[in-house]
């Protein structure tokens, strides 16, 4: 079984202000995107950035045999969402999009502005196999990209840079507190009797504190002498898949040129054990072929073929 996630980047039917221009373009999309997910062939993908729920319907459509769409409610100011696109039924356990106590609102603005929401909803389901019974969360965090007042997307100067910068932390680091709460929920005080899988768009790197944050207790990660000695730390850990990605593997996106894993996925004791690979991209295929993507205005790549991201995913058996 493969489970993923991916970056859909700006899934909207054709027209709008963030869709493609005419059918052509929006047809190679889902054309590019159908391609690699019939060749990943996943169970359970994660997705992200779908600006209009019609449109994975179609995607799905594209693929063969039958496919289950399951989407948050709660989309952002420019309509996107997350969601599961699955090959095997799922049933929703929580589609959530606020903060929690004791956690306070955050400031998001230089107006001192603030929200006690996260920008995309976090979504929960489970999922039922004769083999396997897991709960998967799927995720969207704040991205690192930055706007400013009157629809820019550059700074009048570095200090409001920084400012935006960490508004843009604090949301994220909140985002990320809510979707830990939820896996301490979902784990149920023992994760090697409850299974959890948590897929998502990060939007920062493997040690970033705000991907840190999603751990659970200290130690234990793969590839450190703590990993082969299970304590007591197992039943509430998170484990990050990052390190069995093969190492010229290990990327989801290509900002400026450079190669970095923002996409995860991470998983509970239990179904560690199970996880036999782990990789970016649709087996066969290389994420070298990622376009470099720069900070700026979201809809130039309206009419782009594919994602800017590469799926992540890991393949599990009994």
């Amino acid at each position: 079984m493969i489970i993923g996630t991916w970056n859909l980047e700006n899934l909207y039917r054709p027209g709008g202000r963030f869709g493609p221009k005419d059918k052509a373009a929006y047809e190679a999309k889902l054309a590019s995107l159908a391609a690699t997910i019939g060749a990943l062939r996943p169970s359970v993908l994660g997705v992200q950035e779908v600006g209009d729920p019609a449109a994975l319907e179609d995607l799905a459509g594209l693929l063969e045999g039958t496919w289950h769409v399951t989407l948050s409610r709660h989309a952002d100011d420019r309509g996107i969402r997350v969601g599961f696109l699955s090959s095997l039924p799922v049933s929703v356990v929580t589609d959530q999009n606020c903060l929690l106590d004791p956690m306070r609102p955050v400031q998001i603005d230089d107006t001192g502005r603030t929200t006690a929401r996260t920008g995309r909803g976090i979504l929960a389901v489970t999922v039922s196999t004769r083999a396997f019974f897991f709960d998967a969360v799927v995720c969207h965090l704040k991205s690192k990209l930055l706007s400013y007042p009157g629809g820019r997307f550059q700074p009048r100067d570095e200090g409001e840079r920084a400012r935006f910068g960490a508004y843009a932390l604090y949301r994220r680091t909140a985002e990320a507190t809510v979707v830990r709460a939820l896996a301490d929920r979902l784990l149920r005080g023992d994760g090697r009797d409850h299974d959890v899988a948590v897929l998502g768009d990060l939007n920062d790197e493997v040690g970033a504190a705000t991907t840190q944050l999603l751990l659970g207790p200290p130690g234990s990660e793969i590839g450190t002498p703590g990993f082969d000695h299970p304590d007591k730390g197992d039943a509430t850990r998170l484990w990050n898949v990052a390190p069995l990605i093969p190492q010229d593997q290990r990327f989801s996106r290509i900002h400026a040129g450079r190669r970095e894993l923002i996409d995860h996925v991470l998983v509970s004791r239990g179904l560690l054990d199970h996880v036999r690979a782990a990789g970016t991209g649709a087996e066969g295929a290389s994420a070298a072929a990622l376009p470099s993507v720069a900070d700026g205005d979201p809809a130039v790549r309206r009419d782009a073929a594919g994602s800017d991201h590469a799926p992540v995913w890991i393949r599990i058996q009994p």
